[in-house]
Order: C-alpha cells, then structure tokens, then sequence
C-alpha cells in the first residue's frame, strides 16, 4: 500500500487510556483511525460479519435492539480461547482492510491507528511506528471496572502483556498518572511524529 501519511499505531490494554490519549491527539487535529470502532460497523445488523456471528453463536446473543449484545460476546470470548480465536480470525482480515482504506484517504502529515490486539508490526505493514500505552495493573483494574466490572481481570489476563507489547513499541507512555501528564506527553510526541512525517516524504 502507497501512502505519503506516516502511520502510528496506538496499542495498549484495555482501560491503559488509549481513547483518553486518541482524544488528545484529536485535539491536535490528528485523524484518527479506530480499529474497535470499526470493528463495530463490520458487525452491524445485517452484515456479513453480523450473519456468521450469529450463525456460530446463535440469536441468545442478540439484545432488545436486534444488535449484539457485546458484553455478552465478550464474556463469551474472553472464557473460551478457541472462540476467541474463531471471532478473531472472522474480523481481524476484515478490520485490516479497512484501516488500510482508511489510511489511504488520510490528507494530514500523519495519522494515529488505534489497534488494541495488533500482535505484530507485519499484520499491517503500513505502519511506521508504535506507541505503547501503559498501566499497571492496578490502575486498569480501578480504571476498567467503571465500564465492566464483571471480566475486566479475564480480559488484563487475556490479553498480551506488557512485556510482549515493550518487544514492539518504538514509543512508551506509562500513563499511571494523571490527564495533565499524559498530554504533556503526547505534545512532546506529536512534535516528533511531525519532524518525521517529513522525513517520510
């Protein structure tokens, strides 16, 4: 894929502040491209990913609206590794595709990716570089239990850890502290992803 934008992935895990930081970086009239958002989309009612989800899964999965009951399906994966990876494996190809068609529109000297469940830089090869969003544990747990109190500690345990995500970043924020910190922060990055941004031309 041919692109002049540079691209950063944004990769962390759950309530490690990602939106929190794509929010920040928004503000600086960074586009930005979501992964889970777009997940989302794929998975209205009446797509092709809707269909087979609900074919594996059966209608129990659906909520009063018709629309998948999320909470429901993520407890469902998050306590069946071989469910996990047949939902993964239908949308993660899908997801892929589309971040890349999104890329491609981007006018602005570089965009943010966020891609929680990015495994590895060559899944997307348009990617330039990485930034880590870090938390500790603690901190998910307290941050995560506001939105789904129920599974956030099978989701920490589900997901990669830090250590595998250090082995990819180029970037690491460790946002154990407060809001004033964080964008501190990502103002000092947003700098440098401009200078090269230029480079990449």
């Amino acid at each position: 894929m041919v692109t002049n934008t540079y691209v950063v992935a944004l990769i962390g895990g759950i309530a490690s502040g990602k939106s929190t930081a794509a929010g920040f970086f928004s503000k600086l009239n960074v586009p930005i491209i979501d992964a889970d958002e777009i997940a989302k989309k794929l998975t209205l009612p009446g797509t092709e990913a809707y269909l087979k989800i609900l074919d594996h899964f059966g209608d129990s999965l659906l909520n009063d609206k018709k629309m998948l009951n999320r909470v429901r399906l993520r407890e469902i994966i998050f306590n069946n590794h071989s469910e996990r990876k047949w939902l993964e494996n239908l949308l993660h190809p899908l997801i892929r595709q589309e971040v890349a068609d999104a890329v491609r529109k981007v006018k602005a000297p570089y965009c943010i990716c966020v891609i929680p469940l990015l495994a590895e830089k060559g899944d997307y090869p348009f990617i330039n570089r990485v930034l880590l969003l870090e938390a500790s544990s603690k901190n998910q747990q307290i941050r995560g239990q506001a939105r789904d109190a129920s599974s956030i500690k099978k989701i920490i345990n589900a997901q990669s850890t830090n250590k595998e995500r250090r082995k990819m970043a180029d970037d690491i924020i460790e946002n154990n502290t407060d809001k004033k910190s964080l964008y501190a922060e990502i103002m000092l990055l947003h700098k440098r992803y401009l200078e090269m941004s230029k480079l990449n031309r």
